[in-house]
């Protein structure tokens, strides 16, 4: 049994219904006006809310700021490692795993016009990865790609740090990320690589195309061999004594920067 907890996340959980959500424990003595929608939303959906003492649903979250409420939901099916002779999206045995995931293929057959995809090779902090699948959800992607292994995944720390983003950002888990980018091309997408030192600043490539943003690791950036299957790479200039910014941050940064040029080229169209 997994969980979730926060009033925020356990809340878009039960409003977004992609998760199967066992049971939501609030601790006893809550103000139980704050936590009048979470029940309400728990009944609708017919899920029993139980109140346990607030040192239990410590020890249950090994003391992690659950703000009274944690909900137990279905552990998460895990993609299919056939890594010989198919697509590197690689396929969750049931398409839209409990936890959260989508299907490689399900994103890529749906995608917005003009297509806006992020791919996040090894972010290990799920702390960068829920406040990175946070902006993600504000920026209106497509969907987010992270790799199978060496990588953080969709627990409990990043539903809490999404505020609960996680719940509506469709998240895919690859086997391989190179595969990936050239079934990416071979679908007209433009994949352009965040990394500073790079001679093309953000503000300066045109992100009017159909695209994936390739962000690196928080300690080695994006991996040479991504890299070298990038079309483009392009750099946010700093200009303090620290020469780079949190990847998360960075993520937003570069994000909204492709919301504004698509918003100024759509006033163009007019």
């Amino acid at each position: 049994m997994s969980q979730i907890y926060g009033l925020s996340p356990v809340l878009e959980a039960l409003r977004a219904k992609r998760r199967t959500i066992h049971k939501i424990l609030i601790a006893a003595g809550s103000n139980p006006a704050r936590l009048n929608e979470l029940t309400d939303a728990a009944r609708s959906a017919g899920i029993s809310v139980e109140k346990r003492e607030r040192r239990a649903l410590d020890e249950l979250t090994r003391n992690a700021n659950h703000q009274g409420v944690v909900a137990l939901v279905a552990e998460a099916h895990k993609s299919s490692r056939n890594d010989t002779g198919r697509s590197a999206t690689g396929r969750s045995p049931s398409g839209k795993g409990a936890s959260g995931y989508v299907e490689a293929e399900k994103i890529l057959d749906s995608l917005g016009e003009p297509p806006f995809l992020v791919l996040l090779d090894g972010i290990e902090d799920p702390h960068n990865l829920g406040a990175i699948l946070r902006s993600c959800e504000g920026a209106g992607v497509d969907g987010v790609f992270i790799p199978e292994h060496r990588a953080a995944g969709l627990n409990e720390t990043v539903a809490k740090t999404s505020a609960g983003a996680v719940e509506y950002v469709r998240v895919a888990r690859v086997t391989n990320l190179v595969r990936l980018i050239e079934e990416l091309k071979e679908r007209g997408i433009w994949v352009v690589g965040v990394e500073g030192g790079t001679e093309v600043s953000y503000n300066e490539f045109d992100f009017n195309v159909p695209l994936a943003l390739v962000m690196g690791s928080e300690g080695k950036g994006v991996r040479r061999l991504v890299r070298e299957k990038c079309d483009a790479m392009v750099s946010i200039p700093m200009r303090g004594q620290v020469n780079s910014l949190n990847v998360s941050v960075a993520t937003g940064v570069v994000l909204f920067e492709v919301l504004r040029q698509r918003k100024v080229g759509q006033r163009r169209e007019l």
